[in-house]
């Protein structure tokens, strides 16, 4: 008998009989990225520990984004953390918690690397966990209009983000008109503002019109997260110690 995928697509939670699970293929990405994140998290702890004050407040915030995610990706290999939504989908809901811990502390990490004013800082971080909070609410909500009004609404605070992170906080760097600051903050902002624009795209092909299979979703926002965590974190760090490393030999040559 075939199967009406428009109908399941419009089941809710409570109605079905079978619920579409993560693969092998899902499984195997999500813990490549939990050994990834692991280890990140392991490395900037350790390296935190001999880092000079300026430094170290880097290693540590990284640290944290990488240990936290890490802690959400054993919790998902592990079959924990997730829900049935609309369509019959499994749903890992886990990943909003890690998402609303560890996305404003890399705002705060791109705040400090530009000098920023705390309170702006502050207000950016509280959109971001506005775009969060209505991501979740989409993906749990069983009226289709709902779920595509959270939608635009994530979007709509997540344009303050992008807008902090590409004009206020760069105009911040380059104000200070230092060439080195203004090519790290360029790197690492280019690659958050990738990285965390193709979310919305995963979200829309998976739980928001299931073109993607839990598989695929899995795998997406497995490589988005590795790249937005642990790409960022050794970028951000390498290029500082860099600066340090020129910065101290100056200083060396001055003296003599």
């Amino acid at each position: 008998m075939a199967v009406d995928e428009g109908a399941v697509a419009r089941l809710l939670p409570a109605d079905c009989l079978a619920i579409e699970e993560i693969g092998a293929s899902g499984a195997v990405f999500d813990v490549l990225a939990w050994i990834a994140l692991l280890v990140t998290a392991l490395f900037m702890s350790f390296k935190a520990m001999n880092a000079d004050p300026e430094r170290r407040k880097f290693y540590y915030i990284n640290a944290f984004v990488c240990g936290v995610a890490a802690f959400s990706y054993f919790a998902m290999i592990s079959g924990m953390g997730w829900e049935t939504v609309m369509g019959c989908r499994q749903f890992f809901y886990v990943r909003y918690i890690d998402w609303a811990i560890t996305t404003p502390l890399i705002i705060l990490n791109l705040g400090l690397l530009a000098g920023e004013d705390p309170i702006l800082i502050a207000a950016i971080m509280g959109s971001d966990l506005a775009m969060i909070f209505a991501g979740y609410m989409g993906s749990v909500a069983l009226v289709p209009t709902v779920k595509w009004l959270w939608f635009i609404i994530g979007i709509a605070v997540y344009v303050p983000v992008v807008f902090a992170i590409v004009r206020l906080f760069r105009q911040t760097v380059v104000d200070k008109n230092d060439i080195h600051y203004i090519e790290l903050y360029g790197k690492v902002s280019l690659l958050t503002i990738v990285a965390w624009s193709l979310y919305p795209f995963v979200w829309l092909l998976g739980v928001g019109v299931g073109a993607f299979g839990v598989s695929a979703e899995s795998i997406s926002y497995a490589i988005l997260d590795v790249v937005s965590k642990c790409f960022l974190s050794f970028l951000l760090i390498q290029d500082r110690d860099d600066d340090y490393d020129e910065r101290g030999a100056a200083k060396d040559l001055a003296v003599v």
